[in-house]
């Protein structure tokens, strides 16, 4: 098979590490976080009677993170991303309880594939939310992912780079307290176009369902 100079749109894609990384601590410090100061309890000040309720900590749904590159099932990657390694590769992250992610990529002849899958742990539904908001709001088109978490949303895009098409979907959910952000790409480097849109909306979604069922088993307080 003759070898085929890679474009400069892959040449990125393989050093994800500090580009995702950077992606991922943006995503998770916007307004939508609390800080420790606002996520520390006021201090009660005189006495209070018997019949008084007290105040208790809300209950999360979900308290940690699962394992990212245990969420995907190997059917799944192997049919999405084939030739990649069943293990992926966590990305390095500074609380692991609070935000994981987990990525997969491989080149088989010329089609490539790339998926990772993300997930962010809030202190409330509500703060799960208003991030689930303002990240839909950033993206264009799209639209509902019916039966998926509380609510969920994907959306898929076309980008050419060097005469190199590649298409690309982002599935986002809300599942109580948490996000699951799963991105799916892939780009034919022999006639330089990129897999159909229905082919990359629905593995996105294949990946997400994992992704929730994962997080349903292994993330519940």
């Amino acid at each position: 098979m003759r070898s085929l100079p890679l474009p400069l749109a892959l040449t990125a894609r393989l050093t994800p590490v500090a580009v995702l990384a950077c992606a991922g601590w943006a995503l998770t410090s916007g307004p939508g976080t609390a800080s420790p100061a606002e996520a520390k309890a006021p201090r009660e000040t005189g006495s209070r009677s018997a019949s008084a309720p007290s105040t208790t900590a809300v209950s999360k749904t979900y308290t940690a993170a699962p394992a990212p590159c245990d969420s995907v099932a190997g059917k799944t990657v192997a049919s999405l991303v084939p030739g990649a390694k069943p293990a992926g590769k966590e990305i390095p992250s500074t609380d692991t309880s609070v935000r994981r992610t987990c990525s997969w990529n491989a080149l088989k002849g010329y089609d490539y594939r790339w998926l990772d899958v993300s997930f962010e742990i809030s202190d409330s539904d509500e703060q799960a939310q208003k991030q689930y908001e303002d990240r839909m709001a950033e993206r264009g088109g799209g639209g509902p992912v019916p039966g998926l978490g509380d609510t969920a949303y994907s959306v898929v895009n076309l980008t050419t780079e060097d005469k190199q098409e590649t298409r690309e979907g982002v599935v986002l959910v809300r599942a109580a307290n948490a996000l699951v952000t799963v991105t799916y790409n892939g780009s034919d480097f022999e006639n330089r176009t990129a897999p159909a849109t229905d082919v990359i909306n629905k593995g996105a979604i294949k990946a997400a369902k994992d992704a929730v069922a994962a997080l349903e088993d292994g993330g519940a307080g």
